[in-house]
């Protein structure tokens, strides 16, 4: 397949990662052919630098470095929590118009590391149909996450701690939920979606601002939801 091209200039190139896409091939999946990183070489043939990642089931904004140099600064950048990062999620429930979450989560080696993301309502509602037994109606929310911290799955373990997981999740949403949307809709996906990077200007760079609004995909889950996107 071909990845849409959002921006490209001397330094960067910045994709939309369908969900289901590894962004290079990693001791999780030696044999998977859904890579980022090959594909988007072969279709630009140009060699490609990572400098962030993106969880195989998150969708949206990627970055590429188109050199060497760029990779470091950029890359260092992005593990500094320098570059501001953006993501929409759909949850289960209603939350405070807008919270944080400050708490620790485990990293490969088990090892817990602070972690820290802002939460912000952007819009929800509530359907009249029973998604459970405990409940006539149900509740969903569209949520924006801004992670302070670039911990592993921080965002999906930090909604589930809430109790407020994202649709789709697997394994820290609600199997329930996810069931529900399977049956009803035939959808076997997470809404967790990559949407704005602001990275500041460095060296000789200018900085910039990018956008990346969800696929088809995720807006309609949005309408049959009710959930209103892009905010107001």
């Amino acid at each position: 397949m071909e990845f849409a091209v959002y921006y490209q200039d001397d330094n960067i190139i910045v994709i939309h990662k369908p969900p289901g896409f590894f962004v290079h091939r990693s001791k999780f999946d030696n044999t998977s052919e859904a890579i980022v990183l090959q594909a988007l070489r072969d279709q630009i043939g140009q060699k490609l630098f990572p400098v962030h990642r993106l969880d195989r089931k998150t969708s949206g904004l990627l970055i590429f470095a188109l050199n060497k140099e760029t990779q470091i600064s950029l890359g260092q950048m992005f593990q500094n929590q320098v570059v501001q990062k953006y993501y929409l999620a759909i949850v289960r429930g209603h939350t405070n118009m807008s919270f944080t979450v400050d708490y620790a989560v485990p990293n490969a080696s088990g090892k817990f590391k602070e972690a820290l993301t802002h939460f912000k309502v952007l819009s929800s509602s509530e359907l009249p149909f029973a998604s459970s037994n405990k409940h006539s109606t149900s509740r969903y929310s569209l949520l924006e996450a801004k992670p302070e911290t670039g911990r592993h799955h921080q965002i999906r373990r930090h909604l589930a701690h809430e109790r407020h997981p994202i649709i789709g999740d697997r394994p820290y949403g609600c199997s329930k939920q996810n069931k529900f949307f399977l049956e009803r809709w035939n959808v076997n996906r997470m809404f967790l979606h990559a949407w704005k990077v602001e990275i500041p200007s460095y060296g000789n760079y200018p900085g910039i601002k990018i956008e990346i609004n969800p696929d088809n995909e995720f807006i309609e889950m949005l309408d049959k939801l009710e959930l209103t996107f892009p905010p107001d």
